[in-house]
């Protein structure tokens, strides 16, 4: 089966918000109004683009990413990714690999010197995955909740 990858738009939201829940279950769902918000806020942010990963037609896979302004590495900006996401259903099926591959080619076409993400310590099955992409864990992250 075919995946394709595109940036998500507002008809979007509630997909994403499916794929949301499997990645943070315990989080409030938020109504349409506080989706539609949020959306239009992260739209408006220069460089973000949030990918979707459809099936046939189903949202299957999310990537939030964007890339950062940079005053070092000769001006070079570089992207941040998080929020990833694979539905269940569709873990091992290639989804990740092409959400990563559009994402590369995004941070690529921006100019970014890197592309750099978090991963939580325990996700040793992830972290394999991200190696295959060609990342490589050369620095420690540290993180502080303001909840």
């Amino acid at each position: 089966m075919t995946i394709t990858v595109r940036r998500a738009t507002e008809r979007d939201l509630m997909a994403l918000g499916t794929l949301y829940a499997e990645l943070h279950p315990a989080d409030p769902v938020l109504s349409h109004q506080q989706a539609t918000k949020t959306w239009q806020e992260i739209i408006g942010q220069a460089g973000r683009a949030v990918l979707i990963a459809l099936r046939e037609g189903t949202a299957v896979g999310t990537v939030d990413c964007i890339v950062v302004p940079n005053l070092t590495r000769g001006r070079r900006p570089y992207m941040l990714v998080e929020n990833v996401v694979v539905a269940r259903s569709a873990r091992r099926q290639g989804v990740a690999g092409c959400m990563f591959d559009a994402l590369i080619d995004l941070a690529r076409a921006a100019g970014c010197y890197k592309v750099q993400l978090l991963s939580h310590v325990d996700r040793s099955d992830a972290h394999m995955f991200y190696e295959s992409r060609g990342l490589r864990p050369v620095a420690q992250g540290y993180r502080l909740y303001l909840d």
